[in-house]
């Protein structure tokens, strides 16, 4: 092998980038064409939907999306008025934002859909397969100190 040369075929952090882009995109085809959602709109309706009531920069720090990101997928969805803000009593340039009745339908809609892409994906995968990948990425989210199911609001 040669030392001075990378192969990102075989590089871990390419590979895992370029696997779950491809992951995204393909389940990004679901949500855009029964819904018109961008990816950042999918990620705040998912976090909200999971969380319930959070702020902007809880959903940018727990979906790791830039606030511009965020704060453009959070005006989206009030324009539709899938989501509602009220401002903090202790600090008006907080904003706690909740899904209202339609967010939340919207939300019921895609969580079967949703768990169905992860199942065909999962069925790739033998059951030890799956096993071992789950312990693997939990192994490697501890590693890299990524927090799983925080909102850390």
């Amino acid at each position: 092998m040669n030392d001075d040369k990378l192969d990102l075929e075989t590089f871990l952090p390419y590979r895992l980038n370029r696997l779950a882009d491809a992951v995204s995109r393909a389940f990004a085809q679901t949500y855009r064409d029964r819904y018109g959602l961008t990816r950042p709109e999918w990620r705040t309706l998912a976090t909200l939907g999971q969380f319930g009531t959070v702020t902007a920069t809880a959903i940018g720090a727990h979906s790791a999306m830039h606030k511009t990101k965020v704060s453009r997928a959070v005006a989206e969805l009030e324009r539709r008025m899938w989501l509602k803000r009220q401002a903090d009593a202790g600090d008006r340039r907080v904003e706690h934002l909740t899904l209202t009745a339609a967010g939340r339908r919207a939300y019921r809609e895609m969580v079967p859909i949703a768990k169905g892409f992860d199942a065909g994906l999962l069925q790739a995968m033998n059951l030890d397969d799956k096993s071992s990948a789950l312990h693997i990425f939990e192994r490697l989210e501890a590693a890299l100190h990524i927090h799983r199911g925080s909102t850390s609001d």
